[in-house]
């Protein structure tokens, strides 16, 4: 597109407002103009996520409105009116986005139901199906920095949309090609007629009342909730009130919140990155630690759906953190060691669902192993997660509600992600950090019985299962020249497949924007069974793997590296060696 028409249609068009315009006007940096306005904001497969500004390329009131307009369109030409459940983060015009959005809504027809105040992107997930809504929408950036804001969207399982209604809804949006375009009311003709309802502590109590019962062992909590230290931060962000309410209502007594990070703050204010997976986001909450003596570190990021944690090593009396995957691996082995000590899985092997997606441990291979499960791999993102709860549930609908698992019925156990997320339960279709806190601290109440702490216990899953090691470094490139590298190193990488990354054979390619894997060893040609999208995934020798992708929600290309070894030392240089050789192979001047 042309920046310079589109800029100067933003500062002389009477569709557009006075501060935006004037916003537009102050800008003496060519440069910055064409960043605003050399594309659409695009709205993915998710929604959308940018800085927040005017212009074309920006988080606003005119490109929320387009997207929110573009929903309504395409929920009227599916369901007839219909209705859709909002919610909010703490970040910067995040409440003014969902109330706008409501309104808009309301304008077409379609009731709004609008929390009162901020909630977690978990919460919004249940309340779509405990409102039997048509949609959800969620104004959130998650763990981007504060200049950022995001929009995503919900159909009425609860999970975020997928294919076919992803690129549906990506179609209505791309249609209107005009702001004015974009209908509006105003709040109290919205209530008036019945179409803007505010909800709050009702679908609250129902949440928590979800998560509580997914308690597999009560009396542990007890026999040590005052021995037990927690240190929280829920980094300015959602999680605090839900957070401290199951852990308060769980019988929990010694949890310390971070007292700068408690308060929502957009801002951030003793943070450049407000994210679980950054280390420096845990130095409040470790000075903390330190001070109480707690045994665990708990920390959410702002829409409280990812968490991160440090646990304490008594030995050498140090904090130590986890990953994502360390994380993940951990809740599931609780989760399904109590299952089946109390008999609740599935009576035959491998009516059992572990999710996970290809970027993750493949531990979860071997932990699917011991418990009779059967793994579901999907593509990155916890969307595809969710996706799964609900293809169970129609399959299982469709074999007389039997669990089948060569007809894909199956009983969804444990999804996790790389990324600091995971679900215990169905309640939500979307990743749970509150959730996450309350099964962690239940593990480590009952490992604290056992007189181990969790550090302890993870220790013990990599003696169980082999010490697999994993790690992702990111690439930033910022603006169209940053846009367009990241194709060419993806380009680069299809056109020169390598034969060996760091040492390793390449087994086999799989292409997931082509649809094709290609074993290498025999040149035999077969199909991923997995929505297309702009992934690159090598199979290597020695239980060896890496990944590459660009992210869709930042200016970022993302490497993903994995490797098992005799030890962490071994595996953990295997995963150094990928690391560094594919970046080499996919760099272009």
């Amino acid at each position: 597109m042309d920046y310079k028409s589109e800029y100067k249609k933003w500062c002389t068009s009477s569709v557009f407002d006075e501060k935006t315009q004037n916003e537009l006007k102050s800008i003496k940096d060519e440069k910055e103009i064409e960043d605003r306005f050399y594309r659409q904001l695009s709205f993915g497969t998710g929604g959308l996520r940018g800085i927040i500004g005017a212009g074309t390329n920006r988080m606003n009131v005119y490109t929320v409105g387009k997207a929110t307009q573009g929903l309504a369109n395409f929920i009227k030409s599916r369901t007839g009116n219909g209705s859709v459940a909002i919610a909010y983060d703490s970040r910067i015009m995040s409440e003014e986005f969902a109330l706008d959005s409501a309104l808009i809504l309301a304008a077409n027809g379609i009731k709004a139901y609008l929390f009162d105040s901020l909630r977690p992107t978990p919460e919004l997930s249940f309340a779509v199906r405990y409102l039997n809504a048509t949609a959800g929408i969620v104004i959130t950036a998650s763990h981007n920095p504060p200049q950022y804001n995001g929009y995503k969207v919900y159909w009425s399982d609860g999970g975020q949309i997928v294919p076919p209604y992803d690129k549906l809804i990506i179609e209505e949006v791309n249609k209107i090609t005009d702001y004015a375009d974009i209908k509006r009311t105003d709040r109290k003709t919205a209530e008036n007629n019945g179409l803007l309802k505010i909800v709050g502590k009702e679908i609250d109590d129902a949440f928590i009342s979800e998560l509580k019962k997914l308690i597999l062992n009560q009396d542990a909590i007890k026999s040590v909730a005052d021995e037990l230290k927690i240190v929280y931060t829920p980094l300015n962000g959602t999680g605090n009130v839900p957070v401290r309410r199951v852990l308060k209502e769980l019988g929990f007594r010694k949890v310390w919140v971070v007292p700068e990070q408690e308060a929502p703050d957009g801002n951030f204010p003793t943070l450049e990155y407000p994210n679980p997976e950054d280390k420096k986001a845990f130095a409040y909450a470790l000075n903390l630690a330190k001070e109480v003596g707690a045994d665990i570190v708990l920390a959410t990021d702002p829409d409280a759906d990812r968490l991160g944690i440090y646990a304490k090593d008594c030995k050498s009396g140090k904090y130590i953190p986890f990953t994502g995957n360390m994380s993940g691996l951990l809740i599931a082995e609780y989760e399904l060691s109590q299952k089946r000590e109390k008999g609740l899985l599935p009576k035959i092997s491998r009516n059992g669902a572990l999710v996970t997606t290809i970027v993750s441990s493949k531990m979860a291979y071997a932990i699917a192993e011991e418990y009779g499960l059967t793994v579901r791999e999907v593509l990155t993102g916890f969307k595809y997660i969710g996706e799964q709860i609900k293809l169970f549930e129609d399959a299982k609908a469709e074999n007389d509600g039997e669990l089948d698992y060569t007809k894909g019925a199956l009983e969804y156990e444990f999804g996790y992600e790389e990324s600091y997320g995971c679900l215990v339960g169905t309640h939500s279709r979307d990743k749970d950090a509150v959730v996450a806190v309350m099964a962690l601290c239940e593990a480590a109440a009952y490992y604290k019985t056992k007189g181990l702490t969790l550090w302890d216990q993870m220790q013990n899953i990599y003696e169980k299962y082999g010490y697999y090691v994993e790690d992702l470094q990111s690439l930033t490139f910022k603006g169209a020249d940053g846009s367009q590298k990241i194709v060419s190193m993806m380009e680069n990488l299809r056109r020169n497949p390598p034969r060996k990354i760091g040492g390793l054979n390449v087994r086999a390619v799989r292409d997931y924007k082509s649809g094709l894997k290609k074993n290498l060893t025999d040149g035999a040609v077969s199909a991923v069974n997995l929505p297309e999208s702009d992934v690159l995934y090598f199979e290597l020798e020695k239980e060896g793997w890496c990944c590459v992708r660009p992210s869709g929600t930042e200016p970022k290309i993302k490497f993903y590296f994995g490797a098992k070894g005799e030890n962490s030392d071994d595996a953990g240089h295997t995963v150094d060696r990928i690391r560094e050789n594919l970046i080499k192979l996919a760099a272009v001047e």
